[in-house]
């Protein structure tokens, strides 16, 4: 995934360009803190406390200059307008976030303001067909036939959640 995201934003923006980076449902920040590496603003928008604390105490981890270039927020994905203006942000991420929510036209509404002009809206979200995958992997035949033409699961965390 980083692999793909990086060959997008290389291919809308000039190389070396410092953008300005949105990651709504950051999880413990993995892909804010390797943007930031790389030299780009960024902010993090996380609403569980178990995975902003991770993403802070990784974020203690990082040089002061890396720090420096990260702010994380404690809100709801659908938040963002109360706390950034419309357009604040070159690339807004919202990775493994959708599946969780009921209705997501709201949710997508409100990342799609946050967007400059010409920005670039990522989004990952499980596919109903990839819910044979992990089975299939595994080993269990059965449960990857019986994965195909659903679009609910139970995911790592125990949640019932839908692709």
């Amino acid at each position: 995934m980083a692999r793909q995201l990086d060959e997008q934003i290389a291919a809308r923006f000039p190389v070396g360009q410092r953008l300005r980076v949105l990651d709504v449902g950051m999880g413990q920040g993995t892909q804010a803190l390797r943007l930031a590496r790389a030299g780009h603003k960024v902010t993090g928008v996380e609403r569980d406390p178990e995975m902003i604390a991770a993403a802070r105490e990784a974020l203690a981890a990082e040089p002061e200059g890396i720090q420096g270039r990260v702010r994380l927020v404690q809100s709801d994905g659908h938040q963002t307008g109360a706390h950034f203006l419309p357009g604040s942000f070159d690339v807004v991420l919202c990775h493994g976030v959708l599946m969780y929510v009921e209705e997501p036209d709201a949710l997508l509404a409100g990342l799609a303001r946050m967007l400059a002009p010409g920005g670039l809206l990522s989004l990952l979200v499980r596919n109903a067909d990839a819910l044979a995958m992990r089975p299939g992997l595994g080993g269990d035949w059965s449960g990857a036939l019986a994965a195909f033409g659903s679009v609910a699961y139970r995911n790592r965390l125990g949640l019932d959640v839908r692709a």
